[in-house]
């Protein structure tokens, strides 16, 4: 049985971070998240690392992360998520610069992945007991056959900034422990009363603190990418979409869909990890405390590599 791949969302732009804070240092020897996450893989049991990245900041990434940094203990590659990189019979809308979405960016992971994979943000602190949770289920002998998805779930809660807001992808789960269906809420905050709200259609709605939310931690079988291929097709075939130059391709979109048709079933893992990240720059400090606490307990050494 071959060992899972690990698939890092690397391309985004960080707008709200306002620099490549995947790159940005966070340990105490110049650690990035990235380093942490790849850390874990690697004694989770974690064959390949393959990072989603953009060609305008591939030299800088690559400089950065190269395959020697991990010390021979996982094999790297890299696979790039560009506005062009369209279904044939379509092309980049004048005047679009964003980026088609995170589902779009797993779909760049068709090109060196053929063994299930697990999928995370380069920019989220997940822990070790998510990716051993992750890498148990990967490697068990449901996960051998098409269809058969999981991820690992966080409380709402415990997933917020406190110097603005979050988007998360709210998620329903049945009796079976399976995913019924998720949506992706914005605006995410918590307000000065306790209350947790987020926004839609210019108003904000109140949202459970114990809501199970998605940070982007799921598992995939390869056949993922034809599915994912096919309704990125029907979404880019909608004028809404083209007319949007901000419309985006997510995850819960296609994994909706999936589950929905009952092409696939998703379960969705609980464990004990500590999530944490930095979607702003004053997260940073957080961040990096928590990571010197996670030290001192043993967690991690002082130096990764």
């Amino acid at each position: 049985m071959s060992k899972p791949t690990l698939l890092v969302l690397a391309a985004g732009m960080a707008s709200r971070y306002g620099s490549l804070k995947q790159m940005d240092g966070v340990g105490p020897a110049g650690e990035a998240i990235i380093d942490y996450s790849i850390y874990d893989a690697v004694r989770a049991g974690f064959g390949k690392v393959v990072f989603v990245i953009r060609s305008t900041f591939a030299d800088s990434f690559k400089s950065a992360f190269p395959a020697s940094r991990f010390g021979g203990k996982i094999e790297v590659d890299f696979v790039y998520q560009e506005l062009d990189k369209l279904p044939e019979g379509f092309s980049v809308p004048e005047g679009r610069e964003k980026p088609w979405g995170t589902n779009h960016a797993i779909m760049m992971g068709a090109e060196v992945i053929n063994e299930p994979f697990a999928v995370i943000n380069a920019d989220d602190f997940y822990g070790y007991d998510a990716f051993r949770t992750m890498a148990e289920y990967l490697t068990s002998e449901e996960a051998q056959q098409k269809g058969k998805y999981c991820m690992v779930g966080y409380r709402l809660a415990n997933t917020l900034s406190e110097f603005g807001t979050v988007s998360r992808g709210e998620c329903v789960v049945n009796a079976e422990g399976n995913l019924v269906g998720m949506t992706e809420r914005l605006g995410i905050k918590q307000l000065a009363s306790g209350k947790v709200v987020y926004e839609e259609n210019g108003e904000q709605v109140e949202i459970s603190a114990d809501t199970t939310v998605s940070m982007n931690m799921f598992g995939f079988t390869p056949d993922y990418f034809a599915h994912s291929q096919r309704i990125f097709v029907e979404f880019l075939s909608k004028p809404e979409t083209m007319a949007n130059l901000r419309s985006e391709y997510f995850i819960a979109m296609a994994v909706n869909n999936i589950i929905n048709s009952g092409e696939a079933t998703m379960k969705v893992l609980t464990c004990n990890a500590q999530w944490f990240g930095v979607t702003y720059k004053e997260d940073k400090p957080d961040v990096e405390a928590k990571i010197r606490g996670l030290i001192r307990a043993g967690e991690y050494p002082a130096k990764l590599w």
